[in-house]
């Protein structure tokens, strides 16, 4: 069998502990034949001899900033036919600077709503809340999500600002409160797809701590997405 190359790229924030959530996922790239190379940075992206051998990126780096120079080889290595994978705040809250790079991943953490501030006490878990993941119809056929039946999660559900480029496996509603300003349930995708020139971009929202990303539902789903979005023969 022919290696593929997955190259690993983390940092950011750390309470999303990116070393400890990539390093779940790592075993399971390399059984899956691929040779894994990890970067701190999001320099390497600038390295265009690098990104043309690379198949699959998988990126854990919330927030932070990406040079121009990164980016550029980036939105083009995934135009040329490279995978860009990832999940909550590594791929969809990250360099929070850069439209270009809002456009390629196609959705843009906005918020995760809180309990009620009568129950909120200054920790992560104000946020952490009881939600649903509901498959769509293209989620219920696709072979990333196909035989997942909705499930439920108790931790960030994450608004998400997106537009019609994604192909939308699953969503999740937030509902009306009486703290919040909203005034009608807000529906966001929680897992989608999206092609870029010859490239594939694959997002999961669910992620925020590793038990979360040890749920079976979630794990099942960031697997086949990392082998989905790996490049294909033909690009």
């Amino acid at each position: 069998m022919t290696t593929r190359h997955a190259l690993v790229v983390r940092g950011g924030w750390d309470g999303h502990r990116p070393v400890e959530a990539t390093g779940l996922y790592i075993p399971f790239l390399e059984a899956n034949g691929f040779a894994v190379r990890v970067e701190e940075s999001p320099d390497i992206y600038a390295d265009a001899a690098v990104m043309a051998a690379t198949d699959l990126v998988l990126q854990c780096i919330t927030m932070s900033e990406i040079s121009q120079d990164a980016l550029t080889g980036l939105r083009a290595a995934v135009r040329a036919g490279l995978g860009l994978a990832g999940w909550h705040g590594g791929i969809a809250d990250s360099y929070r600077n850069s439209s270009d790079y809002l456009q390629l991943v196609g959705g843009q953490f906005a918020t995760h709503p809180s309990k009620s501030p009568d129950r909120c006490t200054g920790d992560q878990s104000d946020n952490y809340l009881p939600y649903t993941v509901e498959m769509t119809a293209l989620g219920r056929e696709h072979q990333i999500t196909a035989g997942i039946a909705d499930f439920e999660l108790t931790t960030e559900q994450y608004w998400v600002l997106h537009d019609d480029l994604n192909d939308v496996l699953a969503t999740t509603t937030h509902p009306t409160q009486p703290y919040h300003p909203w005034r009608r349930p807000i529906t966001s995708p929680a897992i989608w797809t999206r092609l870029w020139g010859e490239g594939r971009v694959f997002v999961a929202t669910p992620g925020h701590s590793l038990d979360v990303l040890e749920d079976p539902n979630v794990r099942t789903i960031i697997e086949r997405g990392l082998l989905w979005a790996a490049r294909t023969a033909s690009a």
